[in-house]
């Protein structure tokens, strides 16, 4: 009771002409963040943190949180229309989101993709406000061996339950962990794969790769075929909308399993790519349709969008209540809280109250003003598809570059996303799966560290990976994923054999 009074007292500060003019700024701000490809959530909260510094600290954090929040939503906007990921989340609303465009079906793509979103952030901001003390300590229990179960988890249920050849997924996913290791090796200090060129020291940046690979291939293609946008006739008004949210309460399961999954990796933290994933793969594996995936398959939109709002909007919890930041975005914020001079943990709960609460209420009705600033622009981004390509496409090559450009701000990054653009164009064309390449790329080094950092605290021995219950029935998972296809072959042939064995017997 005495959280709902706070919560209520949050309420009150946040619904001030200021702070209410704060989030409508900063979710139209997020919005741009996220519809440009390469500057992301955490770099657009970062360029703007200096902003923030006199202002006081409550408004400060609406501000920067609905940037959050419009970053979050944006993502999906050229990912539909453009199979351009605005946000590194949104590679996954690209499987299913895009075809749905093409099929003339874009507002009804964009339209789940927002709800879906909307639905995510809510389950993840009601985690927060009623769940903390449990979750938080949960997250503490999280080391090495879990994360590397974590990953190794979305791993397998890539290569298990994908519908394309499994040595084609393979092979995907072995070039993703190749480029994943280029760059200077965190755990030893060592250079690997820089050939001697200072600018791979870094490594290649997952930003870069992803707009080469999906958006400027995805030009190449369009040039191929014919200069034109199969999805230049979609079209969106009112109907589209509450069509859209009238077909929604039947993937009510797909909703709710995307939001625990999101809110899990928000708070561990996986991070809400491998929470997209995660989301997408398990939508895939619970499916009546799984071979309907790809191809513009509702519930390919509805999942990872909601997965991922779920981990964004969850990950400031352990921010919030341990220190711990469960993302880029929410390290970002973790530094403007000390800047202006506020100490994150649980004592934040007792000594800044109003701080904690307003953020919680802004999260609230940050969430419902993004849902309906993004739907009522929906028909002016659905219009673009009906401009000729003739146009777009420069347009799209010049955004893709300066998004590419503005991530380590290098021209050497510009060369680098043409070459990925045309490692997509012969994926595609050899009918490789990006996904898992992806999926590597983004997290391969991430589940390296895990999985070596485990090694060295359990002096080279596997047994660690069960060594308690949460990473075994992780890990257990994980394997089930892997080996779901053999599995389900095996079953399938054993039910075979015994009804042979039956009509013989009769």
């Amino acid at each position: 009771m005495d959280d709902f009074s706070s919560l209520l007292h949050g309420f009150a500060i946040v619904l001030s002409w200021q702070n209410m003019g704060f989030m409508l700024i900063g979710i139209l701000l997020g919005i741009v963040v996220g519809v440009l490809p390469g500057l992301g959530g955490p770099n657009g909260v970062a360029i703007l943190l200096p902003l923030t510094f006199t202002m006081n600290p409550t408004s400060a954090i609406i501000l920067l949180s609905c940037i959050y929040w419009g970053a979050l939503f944006g993502g999906a906007i050229t990912s539909i229309l453009f199979n351009i990921p605005g946000e590194a989340h949104s590679v996954a609303t690209t499987f299913d989101g895009y075809p749905m465009a093409q099929k003339g079906d874009a507002g009804k793509a964009l339209t789940s993709a927002f709800t879906g979103s909307f639905i995510g952030a809510l389950f993840g901001v009601l985690v927060i406000t009623f769940l903390a003390p449990l979750v938080a300590k949960f997250a503490l229990r999280f080391g090495p061996p879990e994360f590397f179960a974590v990953y190794f988890l979305t791993f397998s249920s890539f290569v298990g339950m994908g519908k394309e050849p499994k040595a084609k997924i393979l092979i995907a996913m072995c070039v993703g962990f190749v480029l994943a290791a280029v760059g200077m090796d965190t755990v030893s200090g060592q250079l690997r794969m820089t050939f001697g060129i200072p600018v791979l020291l870094r490594g290649f940046d997952f930003l870069v790769a992803v707009i080469g690979l999906f958006g400027i291939s995805e030009i190449l293609m369009t040039m191929e075929e014919g200069l034109a946008f199969k999805g230049k006739k979609s079209a969106i008004d009112l109907k589209v909308v509450l069509t859209t949210w009238a077909s929604l309460p039947r993937y009510w399961a797909t909703l709710l399993r995307s939001s625990l999954i999101g809110c899990w990796l928000g708070i561990t933290p996986g991070g809400a790519t491998a929470a997209s994933f995660m989301g997408y793969g398990v939508a895939k594996r619970f499916s009546r349709q799984p071979e309907t995936f790809g191809q513009g398959n509702v519930e390919g939109v509805l999942a990872p969008e909601t997965a991922a709002h779920a981990a964004g909007t969850s990950a400031l919890l352990p921010m919030l209540a341990l220190g711990i930041p469960g993302s880029a975005t929410a390290a970002v914020l973790l530094g403007g809280l000390m800047i202006w001079g506020l100490q994150p943990g649980p004592l934040l709960f007792v000594e800044q109250k109003d701080f904690v609460w307003g953020l919680i209420a802004s999260m609230y009705l940050g969430n419902i003003a993004g849902l309906i600033i993004v739907l009522t622009t929906v028909p002016l981004f659905a219009a673009i598809l009906r401009i000729p390509f003739s146009i777009v496409a420069p347009a799209i090559l010049v955004v893709c570059a300066i998004g590419a450009y503005t991530v380590h701000n290098a021209q050497f990054d510009i060369w680098l996303m043409l070459i990925f653009g045309v490692i997509g164009y012969i994926f595609k064309k050899l009918q490789y799966p990006l996904a898992p390449l992806v999926l590597a790329l983004v997290l391969g080094d991430r589940a390296e560290d895990a999985f070596r950092q485990s090694m060295l605290a359990s002096k080279g021995t596997l047994g660690i990976f069960w060594e308690n219950g949460l990473v075994g029935t992780i890990m257990t998972l994980a394997l089930a994923g892997l080996f779901w296809s053999l599995i389900t072959s095996l079953l399938d042939g054993a039910k075979t054999r015994a009804r042979a064995r039956e009509a013989a017997a009769t």
